[in-house]
């Protein structure tokens, strides 16, 4: 067959396929446009996912009608003036959204240019141009696509429903108005705004105005929960914001990357987010983060694929070192704080009491009972018990330690005032009360003991009176031997003992009495999920959690005052403390205004 030249239309049909790969690419592409022409607003209208009609307006530089005419060619942009493709400060540069999206679809475009008296449209439909004309139109541009495919029928059938397509567009526009929030957004669907964001303005206060961007998107939660992230290594500067541990979701819909104020989903960066939260988060829960990523044009490479979603960095251990430092330094400097959402999300959690029999005021049925009769046994029901100044039978804790009400000032978790179901503990601070689970505070404590051990020269280990024979099958043996050595760092000291067998002779003296035989074999199953090339010192906190959950403070376990104190205190001291290895929180705040509202006080 003889080799030809392929009509243009047929080109940008071609180029359109990865361009615009369903209506929400329209609206990003176009979207990007306008931010690159400087519009300080941007109006989007969706109609029925996108496939009926896109418009999007702004009040940006608009254009000539010269440069009406260039813009719908391929390959033709204002954003590479010295055609240097390591050096691009614009959204877009590649010159091929236009003219694919006019191959595919009915494009116009009405435009005005700054100081001109006079605006023009020109007008492509399925390829075929119509030269621009004189038209009515604001200062900006203003650009309408309508029937989305029907150039390419085939294309069609691979959309999803107008409600999935719509739920896409609207994620690309939240994106593109975290990076930029000065600039304000509104997207509807022709009959009800589906976004409305002004642009943020500078604050008196000092406080970062992006936040409050982010909180509008992300959600009011965010902004009380979030850890603001600074840092820089090598010309690289991360800025943002990234969600307390407990406050996360099921997926990562809520983890928001940009690099030089592109949205980008980057594998390299989730992994490091993942690898940040590792010690705090089990493998399905994930964290709410709004990271900002700057660094040089020529760090960095946009021109990956037409999307631009996708970049590769010069130095990527470097960009996931700087993330993975950062992140795990605002989590230190956190401490044991721990989301305002677990106080909200247990008060939701309380059921208050329905009093149904005898006279009085029942909430669920609405009223006050009008029976005098009724209302006289109601009072005799309620009327004190006899014989209140007896001892109850029921064992108190041991609070002999102090804790005075002056004392409440001073400690952030309060003073014990009770143990509960031998599970949790119960602490009076100074404007509400603290509920703690023992189990899963003594587990971080130990998981950061054991960690602390190991950093300033090992893990103190003590020999067992008699050894220890753990059965196993033969491969988690071989696992486990295979790492003996890292194993003896971390505390625990194992040997062969015959076919399908190990022996322990010494564990981590922080783990006090431990279920052995269940550490061992959970040490094997991680290792059987974990990268065999992988040194256990590079999953430190994931060794240190298995180890912690064997050797923490059980429920089921009566402490006395001093020991409940002495848990309230190290939690006080120790960072991380505010939530386990899985996410969960270790304790609840309630104030004393969220207590005086589940009894109808406030």
């Amino acid at each position: 067959m003889t080799i030809r030249r392929l009509p243009e239309n047929v080109i940008n049909r071609i180029a359109a396929g990865e361009v615009v790969e369903r209506p929400a690419s329209v609206v990003k592409e176009l979207v990007e446009n306008a931010i690159d022409a400087g519009a300080g607003h941007i109006d989007v209208v969706v109609r029925d996912g996108g496939q009926t009609e896109i418009s999007v307006t702004d009040d940006g530089r608009g254009m000539t009608p010269d440069d009406l005419a260039l813009a719908i060619e391929r390959h033709a942009t204002s954003k590479l003036p010295d055609d240097d493709l390591l050096e691009i400060h614009s959204l877009g540069f590649r010159g091929e959204a236009l003219p694919s999206i006019g191959s595919v679809a009915r494009l116009a475009i009405t435009s005005r240019a700054t100081g001109a008296d006079q605006a023009w449209i020109i007008s492509v439909n399925g390829g075929d141009v119509t030269p621009p004309q004189p038209a009515a139109h604001g200062p900006g541009t203003r650009i309408e696509v309508r029937d989305l495919f029907f150039a390419t029928p085939a294309r069609l059938k691979f959309l999803k429903t107008p409600k999935t397509e719509q739920t896409h567009a609207v994620d690309a526009i939240k994106r593109l108005a975290m990076a930029h929030p000065g600039i304000g957004f509104s997207l509807s669907d022709g009959h009800r705004d589906l976004v409305k964001l002004p642009g943020v303005v500078q604050r008196t206060d000092g406080a970062d105005p992006r936040l409050d961007r982010l909180s509008a998107i992300m959600g009011r939660d965010f902004s009380g929960n979030a850890m603001a992230i600074d840092a820089a290594r090598e010309g690289a500067v991360l800025t943002g914001y990234a969600g307390l541990p407990t406050l996360n979701r099921g997926n990562a819909q809520m983890q928001f990357l940009f690099v030089n104020g592109r949205p980008v989903r980057d594998k390299l960066l989730y992994g490091a987010l993942r690898g940040a939260y590792r010690e705090f988060l089990s493998h399905d829960r994930y964290p709410l983060v709004a990271l900002f990523l700057d660094l040089p044009s020529d760090a960095v490479d946009v021109n990956v694929h037409p999307a631009k979603a996708e970049v590769r960095f010069r130095d990527a251990g470097m960009v996931r070192g700087l993330i993975v430092g950062a992140l795990k330094r605002a989590l230190a400097d956190a401490g044991h704080r721990a989301s305002t959402t677990v106080a909200g999300t247990a008060l939701g959690s309380v059921r208050p009491g329905v009093f149904s029999g005898g006279g009085g005021y029942n909430p669920r049925g609405g009223g006050a009972y009008t029976s005098a009769g009724m209302n006289e046994r109601a009072g005799a029901f309620h009327s004190p018990l006899p014989g209140l100044d007896t001892r109850p039978s029921a064992p108190g804790a041991d609070l002999t330690d102090g804790g005075t009400e002056e004392d409440l000032g001073d400690y952030p978790l309060g003073v014990a005032r009770a143990q509960v179901h031998e599970t949790y503990v119960v602490a009076q601070t100074a404007d509400g009360i603290v509920i703690v689970d023992q189990h899963a505070a003594h587990e971080r404590l130990v998981q950061e003991r054991i960690k602390k051990a190991l950093a300033t020269g090992g893990v103190q280990r003590q020999g067992l009176l008699i050894p220890e024979v753990v059965e196993l099958d033969e491969g988690a043996v071989n696992r486990l031997l295979e790492r003996a050595d890292e194993l003896a760092e971390l505390g625990l000291v194992i040997d062969a003992f015959g076919d399908g067998a190990v022996v322990v002779r010494e564990t981590p003296a922080l783990l006090g009495e431990t279920d052995i035989q269940g550490l061992v074999r959970d040490l094997a199953d991680d290792l059987a999920e974990w990268d065999e090339g992988l040194a256990l010192s590079k999953r430190l906190g994931d060794v240190c959690a298995t180890m912690a959950c064997h050797g923490s403070v059980r429920a089921g376990r009566r402490l006395n005052g001093p020991e409940m104190n002495a848990l309230l205190r190290e939690m006080e001291a120790t960072p991380h403390s505010g939530q386990c290895a899985h996410g969960r929180p270790t304790y609840v705040e309630l104030k004393l205004s969220d207590i005086e509202k589940l009894f109808g006080r406030r």
